[in-house]
């Protein structure tokens, strides 16, 4: 956990990580690792292993198992729970749907149809993500960061049976048993600091209660500004890791899910790439950020690695696809929203995108982004130069 980031290094063959002992051969397979002291990231490897690890995912019988994102959850300080809540209900189109408490914590659920859910939680226990909050500007957030990112599965047995064999982990010893489902999730990731959710509904009924579960005496105000309902659904989530964890970040999400590795944007400026999986050109997408780098110091290393160094690996920012931006832009800004940049990108380039500053409930930035109508791509170099930059801010 407190490796000078500098000196993390992974075998470009076989994708483990390296020591500072292994300067000549790496231990897991015998290659020669003495070229990889000095890391920089490239395609070469994550286009190589994709195609055989999606080949695999047919193999075992994963393919088609895993769809589209349901929901996602984000845990807070007991005592920011509310308000994270109140300030995602200004700042985005869901509205409460639930909200309840059991032994294990106490959640509200936030909804807008057609997008993927948001479960606000606040955890009764011990959690199994706490190390990875313990860096220099989250250290007064040990319990806040987006934990867990959950997808539909037809089989969760088969799923189960299959990832186990794998060797994939996962924090239950079986699928959790809720009101007309069953939910497991993975432990969480050493190169993300996130964990995958697999939910698989048994009854039409949308819920996320368990037996035990009881109403929360909450109430929350719905906000009545118009320009909200132009803010739609959730269009990606984007996690910072290190640079020399990117492929295997990568990878590790492909082999969980039933998403590819669509492309990558290279700003060698700023010292950062852009990956981005999908799962079809509709769907929620995930986007994985990380330097083309490592981190070295404060100053030098890049907007992406530095947060990174402050805050860890973790999600960093919600995207909500958005249209009539403008007005959402300026909406926004006279109910005291602050924002890390205008809004980037015009009509003629495809489409326009802005940050937020982060929340201090969560510890996530939400982005806006407006895809105009005849615009076939996902971002553009540009944009992304612009809100990279943006982020050093933070």
């Amino acid at each position: 956990m407190n490796t000078p980031h500098g000196e993390i290094r992974i075998c470009l063959e076989c994708g483990e990580r390296l020591t500072p002992q292994d300067d000549t051969v790496c231990p897991h397979c015998g290659a020669d690792v003495a070229h990889m002291i000095d890391f920089r990231n490239s395609d070469e490897r994550l286009l190589r292993e994709v195609p055989r690890l999606i080949e695999e995912r047919r193999r075992v019988g994963l393919e088609g198992l895993v769809g589209g994102l349901e929901f996602i959850v984000i845990n807070t300080e007991p005592g920011n729970q509310q308000a994270a809540v109140e300030e995602l209900l200004l700042r985005t189109g869901l509205r409460v749907d639930d909200a309840f408490e059991d032994p294990d914590g106490r959640t509200v659920v936030l909804h807008l149809p057609g997008s993927a859910d948001v479960l606000v939680r606040s955890r009764t226990g011990d959690s199994p993500f706490t190390h990875f909050t313990d860096y220099p500007k989250a250290r007064h957030c040990r319990a806040t960061r987006l934990e867990t990112l959950a997808f539909t599965c037809h089989d969760l047995p088969g799923y189960e049976r299959i990832q186990r064999e794998r060797g994939i982990a996962f924090l239950t010893e079986a699928p959790v048993e809720g009101s007309g489902f069953r939910f497991l999730q993975t432990s969480p990731s050493p190169f993300t600091g996130n964990s995958i959710g697999l939910i698989e509904r048994r009854t039409g009924k949308r819920s996320y209660r368990s037996p035990a579960s009881r109403d929360l005496d909450w109430r929350f105000e719905e906000p009545r500004t118009e320009y909200l309902a132009r803010i739609g659904r959730l269009d990606h989530a984007a996690t910072r890791v290190r640079a020399a964890e990117r492929d295997a970040a990568i990878l590790e999400f492909i082999g969980l899910t039933n998403y590819r590795f669509d492309f990558a944007i290279y700003v060698k400026s700023l010292n950062s790439i852009t990956n981005v999986a999908r799962l079809t050109d509709d769907d929620f997408a995930m986007v994985v950020t990380s330097g083309i780098a490592p981190f070295v110091e404060d100053g030098t290393s890049g907007p992406t690695e530095t947060f990174i160094h402050n805050y860890g690996p973790r999600v960093h920012h919600l995207a909500w696809e958005t249209e009539s931006i403008g007005d959402v832009f300026s909406g926004l800004q006279a109910d005291g929203q602050a924002f890390l940049l205008d809004l980037v990108g015009s009509p003629e380039e495809g489409l326009k995108q802005t940050f937020t500053k982060m929340s201090p409930y969560t510890l996530l930035v939400n982005e806006y982004i407006h895809r105009y109508g005849d615009f076939d791509g996902f971002f553009t170099r540009s944009n992304v130069t612009l809100l990279t930059e943006a982020t050093e801010k933070q």
